[in-house]
């Protein structure tokens, strides 16, 4: 059946292609993304939460990606390929060669999408994503191009300075440019060029995990609560520069309590090594990877969710509605531009502070403790505004956008 009455508003979409799509077929998507959950992270979580929740709502949905791990779940240079079903998503993970300044190598691409990808009525990239982008452009593929733009190349100069060239020539191509916030396109000189491409589709999870925990989640809150000294502080995130975990650490220094800090990646040691050096490190505990029943355990145990992100790489933060669906405020940092503050409000779901002030950071956590009613204020409304980063409503619109532009691309005949 179709998914969604057509809206009458059409979008310029490029290339064009002259064939119909029978409306009462399934709509054929094809997801590329640079990884896959359980490979963590944020564009991760999103790409996962999206395909699964269209596929439940009768699309045939396929995700290309690369393999980073072996059988084993160890992340490793060189991997083979593998195809798996991830409830009624088909995963492609395509074997990796290796790695070039983080630039993944593999050739499996034109295999799958090549052969297969005719049989698609729309490909979504998630970017930045080079090296995707890069086999997207070589495969010239006439299938609707829709990018969601996580965010801007912020710290890696050089890569920024080799790799625009290339984005800039997909996204020119691109039938529709998704973005997660207002406030992070008002601040992207990157899209400026592509407003009238651009649309806003904001992220969202299974809601239902958060405010029904399961037995383990619940148990899992109950053993922290038990094992950790009071009041706990809770911190979500691969281990990198733009987090901003420093400024957390640093923090504790004049909050009471345990600050946990779910991730891992290349700042592990020099963390470790911070929280020795601020003489917190007997209240700081690491926890590289945690179950999704755990990890929202912690959540219901923590007073707060400590998100000091200072960089616009964190375009968007969605942790933070994992957090505020689970009755957890966030105390934010004030990056300009950056949709993180358009999530959590401050003053409404939780604070906002400046970014890189351990000292800011460390009044609105204090003040939580002090004005315990103001949290619980915090958790009635954080709950609240997270009904509007439901998955389901997120799938619904995406399918309404890919079919605007489908019905587009009939209007108009290919040129010869």
């Amino acid at each position: 059946m179709s998914y969604l009455q057509t809206s009458d508003r059409l979008v310029s979409a490029h290339p064009r292609r002259a064939t119909p799509r029978d409306p009462n077929a399934p709509l054929r998507i094809c997801h590329l993304s640079k990884y896959y959950p359980p490979q963590p992270g944020g564009i991760e979580t999103h790409v996962r939460a999206l395909a699964t929740s269209q596929a439940e709502l009768g699309a045939t949905v396929d995700v290309i990606c690369v393999n980073g791990c072996d059988e084993e779940g160890r992340e490793v240079k060189r991997t083979a390929t593998v195809e798996e079903l991830d409830r009624n998503v088909r995963v492609i993970r395509l074997g990796r060669m290796g790695t070039v300044a983080r630039f993944d190598v593999f050739t499996a691409f034109s295999e799958y999408f090549g052969a297969k990808g005719l049989s698609y009525d729309i490909a979504h990239l998630h970017a930045p994503n080079p090296a995707m982008a890069l086999h997207w452009t070589l495969a010239n593929s006439t299938i609707p191009l829709v990018v969601t733009h996580h965010s801007d190349i912020v710290k890696q100069r050089v890569l920024k300075h080799v790799v625009s060239p290339l984005l800039h020539h997909l996204y020119r191509r691109a039938a529709k440019i998704l973005i997660a916030s207002p406030t992070y396109l008002a601040g992207s000189d990157f899209l400026r060029p592509y407003r009238a491409q651009a649309e806003v589709l904001p992220f969202g999870i299974d809601l239902s995990l958060y405010r029904q925990p399961s037995p383990a989640a619940i148990a899992y809150e109950k053993r922290l609560r038990f094992n950790y000294p009071g009041p706990i502080w809770l911190c979500v995130g691969r281990l990198v520069y733009y987090k901003a975990l420093h400024i957390a650490i640093s923090a504790l220094r004049t909050v009471p309590g345990t600050l946990i800090i779910v991730g891992k990646g290349e700042l592990a040691d020099s963390l470790r090594q911070h929280a020795i050096d601020m003489g917190v490190s007997d209240r700081v505990v690491f926890k590289w990877q945690v179950s999704q029943d755990e990890l929202i355990g912690a959540y219901r145990a923590a007073t707060a969710l400590w998100f000091p992100s200072n960089a616009r790489s964190e375009a968007f933060g969605l942790v933070q509605v994992e957090a505020m669906a689970s009755g957890c405020p966030v105390i934010n940092a004030a990056i300009p531009n950056s949709g993180v503050t358009w999530v959590s409000r401050n003053g409404i779901e939780g604070f906002t502070v400046p970014i890189d002030d351990p000292w800011a950071l460390s009044d609105a956590a204090n003040r939580l403790l002090r004005e315990p009613h103001l949290r619980g204020k915090f958790a009635i409304a954080s709950q609240a505004r997270a009904t509007q980063f439901d998955q389901t409503l997120m799938a619904q619109e995406s399918l309404r956008i890919y079919e605007q532009i489908i019905y587009q691309n009939t209007l108009q005949p290919v040129l010869v």
